[in-house]
C-alpha cells in the first residue's frame, strides 16, 4: 500500500535517461508517463531536435529536472577552449528550451595542466558563461566527481571545491549537484552539505556496490550497495533542498535488461532505500 509519505516522495522521482541508455528519449518518456514519473533528465547527445524534445516532455505531463551536460572546459589548445565555451552557451539555450533546468557541468581533466591550473580554468570558464545562464534562467550546477574520474572526467572531486566555485562566482545562476555516487566517502561531506545550503541545484542517487564492477559503469541499483542513501537525502533536505531526486545508473545489466520493468523497480528501490 502506497502512503501518504511515499506518494510525496515518488513525486520528486526523475528518471536520468542514462539509467536506460538504450532508450531513445521517446521511449523513457513513455516508460515514464506510462509509471506516473513526473520528471525526466534527457542528455544532450539524445536530443535530435531540442525543440520537438520540449514538446514530446511537456506533452507527457512531465518536467525536466537537469540537462547532461555542459563543462570540459579545459582544452589542449584556446581555440578548442573557445569551442567548448561556446557549445556550453549552446547547451545553456538548450536548458532553457527545455523549461529552464539546470544544467550538470562535468568539468573535464587536466589536459596537461598541473591541477590547480586546471581548477582555476574551470571557474574561468563557468564565469565567462555565467551571465548568459543568468540572462536564461538557467542554473549551473557543478558536479564534482569522485576522485577516481580526476584523470579523465573532472578535476572537480569534493564538494568543497565545488561550493569554493559556487561561491566564488557569487551568482545566483551557480550551483552544486550532489550525486551520491561520488560524495558518500567524502569525511566532511555533510558539513559540505550544510555548506551547500542555497545553492543545491540537483541530488542523484545510485548505489556503490562491493567489489564495484566498474569504473564508469559501476553504478547500481538503490539498496544493492554500501551508501547510506536516506542519510544523505535526509541532510540535503536539511540544507533546503526539496527538488527532483533523480536516478542517475550507469550499469550494463541495467542498460541491457531495461524493459517495462525497469521504472517499477526503481521506483519500490527508490522507496524502500532514498
Amino acid at each position: 500500500m502506497i502512503t501518504s509519505t511515499d506518494s510525496a516522495l515518488l513525486a520528486r522521482l526523475s528518471f536520468n535517461q542514462m539509467t536506460a541508455d538504450p532508450w531513445s528519449l521517446e521511449e523513457a518518456v513513455r516508460q515514464c508517463e506510462k509509471n506516473h514519473v513526473p520528471w525526466i533528465a534527457p542528455w544532450r547527445h539524445k536530443l535530435d531536435d531540442v525543440h520537438k524534445a520540449a514538446a514530446l516532455i511537456r506533452n507527457a505531463g512531465l518536467q525536466v529536472s537537469s540537462l547532461c551536460r555542459g563543462g570540459w572546459f579545459s582544452a589542449p589548445t584556446p581555440e578548442e577552449r573557445r569551442q567548448r565555451i561556446a557549445d556550453n552557451r549552446v547547451a545553456i539555450e538548450q536548458a532553457a528550451i527545455l523549461g529552464r533546468p539546470v544544467l550538470v557541468l562535468v568539468n573535464g581533466p587536466a589536459h596537461g595542466q598541473t591541477l590547480d591550473d586546471a581548477r582555476a580554468t574551470v571557474l574561468d570558464g563557468i564565469a565567462e558563461v555565467i551571465p548568459d545562464a543568468e540572462k536564461a534562467g538557467v542554473t549551473l550546477g557543478i558536479e564534482p566527481l569522485h576522485p577516481m574520474y580526476a584523470a579523465d572526467r573532472s578535476v572537480v572531486v569534493t564538494l568543497k571545491q565545488a561550493n569554493d566555485m559556487a561561491k566564488q562566482l557569487e551568482s545566483s545562476a551557480a550551483g552544486v549537484v550532489i550525486d551520491a555516487f561520488h560524495v558518500w566517502w567524502d569525511p566532511e561531506v555533510y558539513t559540505e552539505i550544510e555548506r551547500a545550503r542555497g545553492h543545491i541545484a540537483g541530488f542523484h542517487v545510485s548505489d556503490w556496490s562491493v567489489p564495484l564492477p566498474g569504473i564508469l559503469m559501476g553504478r547500481s541499483m538503490m539498496g544493492d550497495g554500501v551508501i547510506e542513501l536516506r542519510r544523505l537525502r535526509t541532510a540535503v533536505e536539511a540544507a533546503g533542498y526539496t527538488g527532483p531526486i533523480e536516478v542517475e545508473i550507469f550499469n550494463d545489466e541495467i542498460w541491457a535488461a531495461a524493459d517495462d520493468t525497469l521504472i517499477p523497480r526503481i521506483q519500490q528501490a527508490f522507496l524502500d532505500h532514498v
